[in-house]
């Protein structure tokens, strides 16, 4: 099931289910508040079975399919990208990196959705995306077992996580985090996809629950040209382990989004501005994950 938020002529956010390229409207606001609902998935999907009206998607605007999250953590949980990232700098490996996932916090008030026009940073001249998976949570926990934190999740998104690198440059010298060089956008969208919409792509049938992972090719194109490929499958710390480290001591809330961290070759920090360059204003970047769809940013 593709969950959605989204606004018609009348400008007003509604919350609706995708259904053979169309939206049914449902009596929410956004994806948020139906996920706050005990019964929301449940009436969502009987949406889907009934002769309810439905939009067109080329009729409406699309917004982040949780527009006010709670809280957004992006982790740093795929192995090529940190070797490659850290190479770059001229670093081998950090061995704590493998004992757990770690992640920072990032601005849960500046969330755009697809085909939404993201600002250029004021002041910055290496303006950069990362292409990552997230997963948004659909219940709430404290100290989450990794054996059930899979039941945890709600669905999956695509996530753009904007980097402004002469900022975070800067920032990281000072020890604190990424800080200004993530403070101005993070894309969502296009909408949210229930963990059982992708069952049949679950990779390797020894893994156990808490070793989840899916068999799903992300791409991302800049000006229609691509640039970079891999997939969720190579993920070295799987979403039920990044839940149950996020939910230590700390409570999880419904509508909280954590961020994979960029899959390898998933920005042009890793790829090098002999690729592409960093970004201009106009340019437009679209992340495609198999099983999920297409988010597409242009740079205003």
């Amino acid at each position: 099931m593709k969950l959605v938020t989204f606004k018609t002529h009348d400008r007003v956010s509604h919350a609706g289910v995708v259904r053979d390229g169309q939206v049914i409207a449902l009596d929410y606001p956004t994806v948020l508040h139906l996920l706050q609902d005990p019964s929301g998935i449940a009436k969502a999907r009987a949406a889907l079975g009934s002769a309810q009206a439905a939009f067109a998607l080329n009729e409406l605007t699309l917004c982040s399919p949780i527009p006010d999250p709670p809280s957004v953590r992006d982790f740093y949980a795929f192995e090529q990208h940190v070797k490659s990232a850290r190479a770059l700098r001229g670093l081998g490996m950090i061995p704590e990196w493998y004992e757990v996932p770690i992640f920072y916090f990032t601005n849960n008030s500046e969330i755009y959705g697809h085909n939404e026009e993201v600002p250029y940073p004021v002041g910055s001249e290496e303006l950069d995306f990362e292409l990552e998976i997230a997963c948004v949570i659909g219940r709430e926990g404290k100290n989450i077992p990794v054996e059930e934190a899979a039941s945890f999740i709600a669905g999956y998104t695509i996530m753009n996580d904007w980097s402004a690198r002469d900022f975070q440059r800067r920032d990281m010298k000072l020890n604190l985090g990424p800080g200004k060089g993530k403070d101005f956008a993070t894309s969502l969208g296009p909408w949210l996809v229930t963990p059982d919409e992708l069952a049949s792509r679950r990779a390797g049938a020894e893994l156990t629950p808490a070793q989840e992972r899916y068999d799903m090719t992300m791409l991302a194109r800049v000006n229609g040209k691509e640039i970079s490929r891999g997939n969720f499958s190579d993920i070295y710390y799987s979403f039920p382990q990044m839940i149950a480290w996020a939910s230590q001591n700390a409570r999880l809330r419904v509508g909280d989004v954590l961020g994979s961290g960029t899959v390898g070759t998933g920005c042009l920090l890793e790829l090098g501005t002999a690729v592409h360059p960093w970004f201009q204003r106009g340019d437009e970047i679209e992340l495609e994950i198999e099983g999920i769809g297409v988010l597409r940013n242009r740079i205003a």
